[in-house]
């Protein structure tokens, strides 16, 4: 498994190599719930980055004493 530690991009990195070993069909079924398992903890601990993330651009566009809600815009 994971360290905690990882970086977003490292589990990220790991959670597409155990899907693609997963979608090989070469894995036997007890290596396919190994990789569930570990596949289902990296997906929570990314999206529990992302939400911290949210959260600090959200105080990023605070104005005033009122939170504005600006989506991201990656292409900007």
């Amino acid at each position: 498994m994971a360290n905690k530690q990882e970086s977003f991009e490292k589990s990220l990195e790991r959670l597409e190599a155990l899907v693609e070993q997963m979608e090989s069909g070469e894995l036997s079924l007890e290596k396919m719930i190994t990789h569930f398992e570990e596949g289902s903890a990296l997906v929570e601990r990314c999206s529990k980055k992302l939400s911290e993330v949210e959260l600090k651009i959200e105080k990023l566009v605070k104005r005033g004493e009122s939170l504005e809600r600006e989506p991201f815009d990656s292409e900007e």
